[in-house]
């Protein structure tokens, strides 16, 4: 019996997702136990000259009413109309394995309801780290530890920017600019530059590992927009790297503290030296004490691998796998506020600032740079208007 299974979208990521099948298609069939095809790709553009044109279909009913058709690449992005055919999909027993964060981190919750209703998978391997193994590894390789926090680099676009400023020191604008001109970022960047991407992706892990839906609009999210050159080379003469953090922790009250912020990393820890485009996940547990997952995090062929990866998996599991869920809730009171995020902190502040028991770098244009004992976000905030600063930001040993 051979297992037929359909694409939605065939931009960077489907387009990868069907060449990738193709590409290794005997080995992807030895692996998931049965011969597959791909059946449909929906598209509303023409591709005449596709080795694949007649798989295409512009009508999404061919698929959903297709009982051949058992599983699903959801290669679409954004919530509509990507949420209403998943969930189709589901209700109809198709299990599905998507790479949009953005659907996974709004509605993830729904979604899994309805695979687990129909006896069928909502996979998401891809949502977060491109090509890094992470989903996968927190619900089953460290199912027996208690994960106390999890902090990594979720966006290739911003480190690879963070990276051309620390080493050329590239002003962040002509950073940015590269970065388009690469294909790293996207015309309108805002999502990545000022943390909308990464919050997603750790509102997914959050979800994940605590067990509850954690909504982006519950995550103190800041980006890289307001880091200058003058900020790169003072926290490298202090011994750090500015990177771009998403992390979660979990508190003693029973309650989780995620955020995305940049932080100065100390050159001590390893997640320092994770440049360019790379992405890198450190999980901290009971167990492992802490392990890190790093990889290419974004690109057509890693996310495809990603998203093909989940697609053998819905083929080889004919019931839900239950443990990669999590809860619906009403409110997000679970969530601690980030004023109570406790840190050392820089400030950037005028030139003759004084601050007791600090670190002081003063760079040559008349900017004192200096690092705080411990603070919560809002001492470290109430701090920064009191001095003056221009920026704080927290600081990870």
């Amino acid at each position: 019996m051979s297992v037929k299974f359909a694409v939605l979208g065939h931009g960077v990521v489907g387009s990868g997702v069907v060449e990738l099948f193709y590409k290794n298609k005997n080995s992807i069939e030895k692996r998931a136990g049965t011969e597959m095809d791909v059946k449909y790709i929906l598209d509303l553009r023409e591709f005449p000259d596709s080795p694949y044109a007649d798989k295409f279909t512009k009508n999404f009913d061919d698929i959903l009413n297709d009982d051949e058709v058992t599983a699903v690449a959801e290669c679409m992005g954004g919530v509509e109309p990507a949420f209403t055919f998943v969930k189709a999909c589901l209700e109809k027993g198709k299990s599905v394995s998507t790479s949009n964060k953005e659907l996974v981190a709004e509605k993830g919750d729904i979604l899994l309801q309805a695979a687990k209703e129909h006896n069928c998978n909502f996979f998401f391997e891809a949502s977060v780290g491109g090509a890094i193994p992470i989903i996968r590894p927190l619900h089953r390789c460290l199912a027996a530890n208690d994960i106390t926090k999890i902090a990594g680099i979720l966006n290739g676009t911003t480190n690879f920017i963070l990276t051309k400023m620390y080493n050329e020191n590239m002003a962040f604008a002509d950073a940015l600019s590269l970065a388009q001109q690469l294909g790293y970022a996207e015309k309108d960047p805002t999502a990545d530059v000022e943390g909308h991407d990464a919050c997603r992706k750790i509102c997914i892990l959050s979800s994940l590992v605590y067990g509850k839906h954690v909504y982006p609009s519950s995550v103190y999210t800041k980006g890289i927009s307001d880091v200058e050159l003058c900020d790169v080379a003072a926290a490298d003469v202090l011994g750090y790297a500015i990177k771009l953090v998403a992390s979660v922790t979990k508190l003693e009250n029973g309650k989780i503290l995620p955020s995305v912020m940049p932080t100065l990393v100390s050159y001590d820890n390893i997640m320092s030296g994770v440049n360019d485009v790379f992405n890198a996940v450190l999980v901290y547990a009971d167990g492992v004490d802490k392990t890190m997952f790093y990889g290419r995090g974004a690109g057509k062929l890693p996310t495809a691998s990603a998203v093909l990866g989940d697609v053998i998996e819905a083929v080889k599991h004919n019931v839900t796998v239950f443990s990669q869920s999590w809860e619906s809730v009403e409110d997000n009171s679970f969530v601690e506020s980030i004023d109570s995020y406790k840190s050392r902190w820089y400030f950037r502040v005028p030139v003759n600032t004084v601050i007791e028991d600090v670190e002081t770098y003063e760079h040559e244009n008349g900017i004192s740079f200096v690092i705080s004992n411990e603070l919560t976000f809002a001492e470290a905030k109430a701090k920064a208007e009191k001095l003056n600063a221009v920026a704080f930001i927290p600081v990870m040993e």
